[in-house]
């Protein structure tokens, strides 16, 4: 595999032990392959272990509401900086500091009606920008952790 010329680094990681909920932002992590971030509710073998959402989309929804947010207030586990998601497809491997390899399952997601992330936040931007991973190769990441989005030579 190569590297394409998107690359970025880790802005928060956040996790929640319950669905639908603001996550909690914490400085590290361990992923565990096949399950997803260790403490996090989403961490259960399905196909999406991991939430991404670019620090971008934060920032833009910053400029259309008065709502005061913050990485994790989507439900994402990983907010990234400097990663275009428009051009990631299903299959697109992303490597995460030395170690941690993720793979992407889901582009989007159909978001449940007036959630408590909706009425946090005063909308959801999960739904048209998040996207979903699973674990391929586990391992301990933090913030600040570079980012490299892999595609096939």
């Amino acid at each position: 595999m190569s590297t394409e010329n998107n690359n970025g680094r880790i802005a928060a990681i956040s996790i929640s032990k319950k669905r639908g909920i603001p996550k909690s932002n914490i400085s590290s992590a361990i992923l565990i392959e096949n399950r997803g971030i260790d403490g996090d509710i989403h961490a259960d073998g399905t196909y999406r272990q991991i939430s991404l959402l670019s620090l971008e989309s934060i920032e833009k929804m910053k400029k259309i509401t008065p709502v005061k947010l913050r990485p994790g207030i989507f439900a994402e586990n990983l907010t990234t900086e400097s990663i275009d998601y428009v051009n990631i497809r299903i299959g697109t491997r992303i490597k995460i500091g030395n170690d941690s390899l993720l793979e992407v399952t889901q582009i989007g997601k159909e978001c449940h009606n007036r959630c408590a992330i909706y009425e946090s936040a005063g909308n959801c931007i999960m739904p048209d920008e998040g996207v979903f991973a699973r674990v391929i190769k586990g391992g301990k990441i933090k913030v600040n952790d570079i980012i490299e989005v892999l595609a096939d030579e």
